[in-house]
């Protein structure tokens, strides 16, 4: 049988949750090459995992960060089963409606295989989607690829921390990482270069690459790939900081450049890191 394929999401940058840090990047992946994935109290995403089996491919995505994307590729190694973490008092995502004897989370391990030789920022999977045409700087997907990143769920329902990802996707995000081609760091912000159109000889003058726009709304989108949905749960409220940040904010007080826009965090990783 055929291994599935997901994408799971973490948080690369520190937070304090209960005094641990929930950061889980893909350095920290490759240094312990696997682990559980605990935290996770969203039901559908609970229940996608329920369905993952042992060799299943895994998409490893940065999330709640300045820059989210995918990061690494890794692979199921342990089948679902209780997440002890839940029941756990001193845990950042304890819940007071779970025990030992009955359970109702669960987590998978998963396990580091590589880095992909080429971050795949959401902003470029979201100019992909978002083009009648394949882009030029990735024409290599074709059509087929194209649509394929049109159908993905990190584009039609990116707040999930877990995924689906079709095979024929995952072939896509696969050469997209070993090729890569686009302007690394700057990435897809506003909309991208269509391929161009092949045109008879001696006609027209020769296509030049126009400079990407960069549109306010596409740069603060790139940090809102999650959301309430599955990062706190329906009745959880935002950490205390980010909702002073918040306050600051409405009050006309000026950011700073570096400031990402609050955004609700992954379930994952609540371990304390060394």
């Amino acid at each position: 049988m055929s291994p599935k394929h997901w994408l799971m999401k973490a948080e690369p940058d520190s937070r304090i949750v209960k005094g641990k840090d929930v950061k889980f990047s893909v350095d920290d992946f490759e240094a312990v090459k696997t682990t559980p994935w605990e935290g996770v109290r969203n039901a559908e995403a609970r229940n996608l995992m329920k369905e993952m089996e042992v060799g299943d491919k895994v998409l490893f995505y940065h999330s709640n960060c300045k820059n989210p994307g995918i990061a690494a590729f890794a692979e199921v190694s342990k089948e679902a089963y209780p997440d002890y973490t839940a029941w756990d008092p001193s845990h950042p995502y304890y819940d007071t409606k779970t025990d030992k004897e009955n359970p109702k989370w669960y987590m998978v391990d998963v396990t580091f295989v590589r880095r992909a030789p080429h971050f795949i920022p959401l902003s470029l999977v979201r100019d992909i989607a978002s083009s009648s045409e394949v882009p030029e700087e990735v024409a290599y997907i074709g059509e087929e690829g194209l649509k394929a990143i049109k159908n993905m769920a990190l584009v039609t329902r990116g707040r999930l921390s877990v995924q689906r990802v079709e095979e024929e996707t995952w072939k896509v995000i696969e050469k997209l990482a070993e090729r890569g081609g686009w302007a690394e760091g700057t990435a897809a912000k506003g909309k991208g270069k269509s391929a161009a159109k092949p045109k008879p000889k001696g006609r027209g003058r020769k296509p030049t690459r126009a400079k990407k726009a960069v549109e306010d709304d596409d740069e603060q989108s790139e940090n809102e790939d999650d959301g309430a949905e599955t990062q706190h749960g329906p009745n959880e409220a935002q950490p205390s900081e980010l909702q002073a940040a918040s306050e600051k904010n409405r009050r006309g007080q000026k950011r700073k450049p570096s400031e990402v826009e609050p955004d609700l965090p992954p379930r994952r990783s609540a371990r304390a890191r060394k």
